[in-house]
């Protein structure tokens, strides 16, 4: 399970990525509720391939693994959401819970359903 939490870390450069993407092009020809949406949409994308080559690699040894996984990231990933997003980049709380606000249009939680999902799924496919 180590290799999992290991190969977790980088999703964090793809996500800082993805937001770089967000920040400097998106939001310049989008307004910033349209450029939230199609990054999320970017992220769960490259999340998938991501996942997708991880399993080429490393195929995990069951289902109740790959639940277990998905968990396990879900976990990591919403700490770090809120850890940094508040330490590091400076957001408010209630900035970090506006993008839960599925509401008004803010659709972040798809990737973390996805971040959840994603090692069920893939494993479910590639055993085929």
């Amino acid at each position: 399970m180590w290799k999992y939490i290991l190969a977790w870390f980088p999703m964090i450069f793809i996500a800082i990525a993805n937001g770089l993407f967000r920040e400097k092009f998106l939001i310049s020809h989008l307004n910033e509720l349209r450029a939230h949406q199609i990054s999320t949409v970017n992220m769960i994308l490259l999340f998938g391939i991501y996942v997708w080559i991880l399993f080429k690699v490393w195929l995990p040894m069951s289902v109740n693994q790959t639940i277990l996984i998905g968990l396990v990231w879900l976990v990591l990933t919403i700490g770090f959401e809120f850890l940094f997003g508040h330490y590091v980049v400076g957001h408010s709380w209630d900035t970090l819970l506006d993008d839960y606000n599925i509401l008004q249009g803010r659709v972040w939680i798809l990737v973390l359903i996805w971040v959840f999902i994603a090692p069920y799924i893939i494993y479910q496919v590639q055993k085929q």
